[in-house]
């Protein structure tokens, strides 16, 4: 496994623990050495736990050196990053850098698997780049990964489906074997073509995002027209045709996927003269959609923020992890700092990031509680269990205004309206105290 990266740590570690022998490996050795130690560099609940188990049987190994583990490899795979660059598209030049470093410890039976999101055509750009290399044909698939941050390892060991692309029948039953374990309840393996494996990608996490752009620009348009985006969504989500996944109205989605695979699906047409229209829009839509708080609150004080105390409850994308890339609550941050006010924050796991990033221009607080002592107001950007039932009681003692701006509808609007507070969510009809 090229790369520990969050595909990287996750896959090769559900791996280890279906019985396989896993060699992660990556450049980074302060890295590699904390992983040996069973100090695992990113949040996910239950990783450690099965990291350590596996490490303790000899399943799974850390190492810096690529020669150490891919001679006689049956699979190598290659999980390293691929950011998104200037123009948007994907930077692929760590998956090429990968690529490069295996050749010369490659048999002839080792098949290369990408799981890295690449645009279409890398697989075989990658398979052109070996061959070159090493004068003679090496088998390429492509393995997208559709795992969620929070829920990744019920995620592979439990899929929806395993999508494999291959030019050849052989490396697809071979990694149809290495799944097997996984596909027990029928679920399906889908073998297809290398571009078409590239493409579900993109196509599957672009869709997503087009339902939170959607259903978030329709939340917009209930406020204006007085109708409530929860009766909404449950009158459309009982059509089987639509669902409710996906359809909760809030402030925008970050992280490390949806952002950067809308966009370099932009790239990817415009290298074939094609404009995706309905994409940039979901795009712009998200974008717009982080500065809600903001404009909520800026309009609740008349534009006077100065010295205002307000208190921020999550940072992370979304609950469940420490990844803060993309996270609505650093816009929202940013534009009260902005205009001078006083920001207190909390996230069960994600401070440390955050303070990497603003050190003492915000203060952070243990306790979700303690962050909204005396504030003017309360900001909600992130669904973490723990702020969806407080005790509304004592938290209007300890806010010097009770006025709640909840970017993820975790209320009652009739019960917050009642217990005395301000409240406004996001697309919600909340009625006058």
């Amino acid at each position: 496994m090229i790369g520990t990266g969050y595909v990287g740590l996750v896959t090769g570690t559900c791996f280890a623990d279906s019985g396989n022998d896993v060699v992660c490996v990556d450049i980074d050795q302060k890295k590699v050495e904390r992983l040996k130690q069973g100090d695992i560099p990113i949040y996910e609940p239950g990783l450690s736990e099965m990291v350590t188990r596996n490490v303790a049987h000899g399943r799974l190994k850390f190492t810096t050196q690529v020669a150490e583990c891919v001679p006689g490899a049956n699979c190598v795979f290659l999980a390293v990053g691929t950011p998104q660059g200037e123009d948007g598209s994907a930077d692929l030049k760590y998956l090429f850098a990968a690529a490069d470093s295996i050749a010369p410890h490659l048999s002839t039976q080792t098949v290369v698997v990408i799981k890295s999101t690449v645009p279409v055509g890398t697989n075989r750009k990658v398979a052109n780049r070996l061959k070159e290399l090493l004068g003679r044909d090496v088998d390429v698939a492509s393995n997208p990964e559709f795992l969620k941050e929070g829920c990744a390892i019920d995620d592979f060991t439990k899929p929806d489906r395993v999508v494999v692309g291959s030019d050849r029948p052989e490396p697809a039953d071979l990694l149809q074997e290495l799944y097997k374990p996984f596909l027990r309840t029928e679920k399906p393996y889908l073998a297809m073509g290398l571009e078409s494996a590239e493409m579900t990608k993109y196509v599957a996490n672009c869709l997503l995002a087009t339902k939170i752009s959607f259903i978030n620009e329709m939340a917009n348009l209930c406020e204006r027209v007085g109708a409530d985006i929860n009766d909404v969504r449950r009158g459309i989500g009982h059509d089987q045709r639509i669902g409710f996944a996906f359809l909760f109205p809030g402030v925008g989605y970050g992280g490390s996927c949806f952002p950067k695979d809308v966009r370099a699906l932009f790239s990817v047409a415009r290298e074939k003269g094609m404009k995706l229209n309905m994409l940039e829009a979901v795009d712009n839509v998200n974008n717009q959609q982080k500065n809600v708080l903001f404009s909520k609150i800026s309009e609740h004080f008349g534009g006077k923020l100065k010295g205002k105390k307000i208190a921020v409850w999550g940072l992370a994308f979304k609950p469940k992890t420490d990844d803060i890339r993309e996270a609505p609550a650093l816009v929202l941050i940013d534009q009260l700092l902005a205009e001078g006010a006083q920001v207190h924050v909390n996230d069960p796991v994600a401070i440390e990031n955050v303070e990497a990033i603003y050190g003492t221009k915000l203060t952070y607080h243990d306790h979700h509680y303690d962050a909204a002592t005396g504030a003017d107001c309360l900001a909600i950007v992130t669904e973490w269990n723990e702020y969806r039932t407080p005790d509304f009681d004592y938290l209007k003692l300890k806010m010097k205004s009770p006025t709640i701006f909840d970017g993820r509808n975790l209320y009652n609007p009739v019960k917050m309206t009642k217990a005395g507070f301000n409240y406004s969510g996001i697309g919600l009809l909340v009625p006058k105290s």
